[in-house]
């Protein structure tokens, strides 16, 4: 099964997936590709594969990506190769995907896997302090660029299986952990 977290950027969906993958047996992540540049606390081929812009082009030349997309101007995409592995392996896959990439692994795997949504809301000014406190501090502009989504990936929510006001993380931490107990039952 895969579990994809979508929302803003500064919803929280990676903090969220963390506590998921900590609590929950048999629940793993894999990460994305993408070209944009190592920020401070990234850990290559955990919280990202980092690839070069030709590199990435390549890749999408040999179909080696279920999507991509390009988000604040970087190229993002899901590595086919590395979701397949762990399906096989029996694993439920959390990733954290934006509104596009939802749409599009929507369409590309719902008949050959389970897939479950979940969109992460967050009030406008509270994104905009959760950007000004990160780790890896956008700039100015980022956090205008950021925003500026804000309008867009809301208009998306009627796509989703589920969305949860993400206001308080331990509640969202339990009703993502009973979304995927409940999913898996099925």
């Amino acid at each position: 099964m895969l579990v994809i977290l979508s929302g803003v950027a500064g919803a929280g969906k990676d903090t969220i997936k963390k506590e998921i993958i900590k609590r929950m047996n048999n629940v793993e992540s894999i990460p994305s590709i993408t070209d944009r540049p190592i920020r401070p606390g990234d850990i290559p081929g955990e919280t990202y594969i980092f690839v070069d812009n030709a590199k990435f082009k390549e890749m999408i030349e040999n179909g080696e990506l279920y999507e991509f997309d390009i988000h604040h101007n970087h190229y993002y995409g899901v590595p086919k190769k590395n979701l397949n592995d762990k399906i096989k392996e029996g694993k439920i896959v959390i990733k954290d995907v934006d509104v596009n990439g939802t749409e599009n692994l929507v369409k590309i795997l719902k008949g050959n896997m389970k897939v479950v949504t979940i969109f992460l809301r967050v009030p406008k000014e509270e994104l905009r302090k959760r950007l000004e406190q990160r780790v890896d501090k956008p700039n100015e502009k980022e956090i205008e660029l950021r925003l500026g989504r804000f309008d867009f990936e809301e208009s998306k929510i009627e796509n989703y299986d589920y969305v949860i006001d993400n206001v308080n993380q331990e509640e969202t931490i339990k009703k993502v952990m009973e979304i995927i107990i409940e999913n898996t039952e099925k």
